[in-house]
């Protein structure tokens, strides 16, 4: 009988649980890392906060939607208004985010290549994670404050496509 009453005290607060989750609906976004991508959060329209990574970065582009925009979609000829976060795969700290300042705009054409292959098909109101291996990034040089050889981890938010 007690065992009884703590199996269902315990589906309780599970079904709570779950409810109470399904009530925040899709703007408030917490993603667990999958495949050794790091872990992003985060409310629609706020900088995102993300975990720094562990272990050998990817060697590939890697891309994962955190949420699925339902406006215009990102084409290759695209010009892109976006907020962007950042972060060093080495350090694990974040070099660069537009949320401490104005979104930025620019064809989608002059930007990096892993920005170029892991955009196209987002949509604005979205969130893409994108996982950039250097070969895509800014290569043996780096550029600025990003060292050579740097993989590089991006959360951007799509917010105007023309």
């Amino acid at each position: 009988m007690k065992i009884n009453k703590q199996l269902a005290i315990a589906a309780i607060i599970a079904l709570s649980i779950t409810s109470l989750t399904a009530c925040g609906g899709k703007d408030k976004v917490t993603v667990s890392s999958s495949a050794g991508l790091p872990a992003v959060t985060g409310n629609a329209g706020e900088a995102p906060t993300i975990t720094a990574p562990t272990g050998t970065p990817p060697a590939t582009l890697q891309t994962q939607d955190i949420i699925v925009g339902s406006g215009t979609e990102v084409l290759a000829t695209s010009t892109l208004t976006v907020h962007y976060t950042l972060m060093a795969w080495s350090t694990g700290t974040i070099v660069e985010s537009s949320w401490s300042g104005q979104p930025a705009t620019f064809p989608l054409s002059g930007v990096i290549a892993g920005w170029q292959q892991g955009l196209p098909g987002a949509k604005v109101g979205g969130r893409r994670l994108l996982v950039i291996p250097a070969a895509l990034g800014y290569g043996p040089n780096g550029s600025g404050p990003i060292g050579p050889n740097e993989t590089l981890i991006f959360v951007v938010d799509i917010i105007g496509v023309s």
